[in-house]
Order: C-alpha cells, then structure tokens, then sequence
C-alpha cells in the first residue's frame, strides 16, 4: 500500500497505526528546501508549532504544487530532496537539537497527517514521550 493510501484509510478509522508508520517509513517523500535556492545551508524548509519543529514533506510533486498555490508562491520554483520518511526522522530530525516531526500533505485537508516526535516515530532519544536516561552513579548514562 502507499502512504497517500494508508492515510486516508487512517482518516476513515480503518487504518492501522504500525501499518501507517511502516509506509511513512518506506516511501520516498518530497522535502523542499527553505529558501527555495536547493543549497545544502538553506536546509529543509519547516515551522514551528507549539514547540515543536515540523518539516514538511509531501507524497509527490502534485501535493508539493497545492502547498505551494496555498501558499500564494506557485509561480516560483521549488527545490527539492527526495528522501526516504525513515531517513528523515532518522537522520534529520536528531540534528534540530529540539522536539521534531514530520507534516506531510499539509495542504490537503483530508489527505494530510503529522508524524509527531514520539517514541515508534522518532528515535527515542528525540522523542517527547521518552524519559532521558538517568545518569548512574558513576555519572555514566
């Protein structure tokens, strides 16, 4: 199944959590750059809400287009990473240095879902539901 598809099963209520994850993981997912340059110092272009840094991601180039027309900047070009889910919460989300998670589909509101930093989404060393580990006697965690 695909992760367009697997998220609108979840909205419906017939969808499965670990099934949902697994094909966020798996898919390849369309991250634009902030300052719409593609230079690797722009980075991948996120928001802040309630605390938490959300980088926005999309199923394919026709979501990335409706965010960019919601966004009232569909003339301009928009630079992209193809990346695998996984390796967006993987290796991205570990270097914000804070709570992060993943937006994808934003733009379509019945097709858009948030990958919020919990354990099962995020490594746990990023995730917000996750006690840190305590530092032992020795003052080795």
């Amino acid at each position: 199944m695909e992760l367009g598809v697997e998220i609108a099963a979840y909205r419906m209520g017939a969808g499965d959590p670990g099934r949902l994850v697994g094909e966020f993981r798996r898919a390849v997912l369309i991250a634009p750059f902030a300052d719409g340059s593609g230079g690797a110092e722009s980075g991948l272009m996120s928001a802040v809400s309630g605390g938490i840094r959300w980088f926005y991601a999309f199923t394919d180039e026709e979501a990335l287009a409706r965010f960019a027309e919601a966004r009232g900047e569909a003339d301009r070009e928009w630079p992209y990473l193809a990346i695998l889910g996984a390796r967006l919460v993987d290796a991205v989300v570990p270097e914000v240095g804070g709570p992060a998670g993943v937006a994808v589909n934003v733009a379509d509101p019945d097709g858009a879902m948030m990958f919020p930093p919990v354990a099962g989404i995020v490594p746990d060393a990023c995730a917000v539901d996750v006690e840190p580990e305590v530092e032992a006697a020795t003052g080795v965690a």
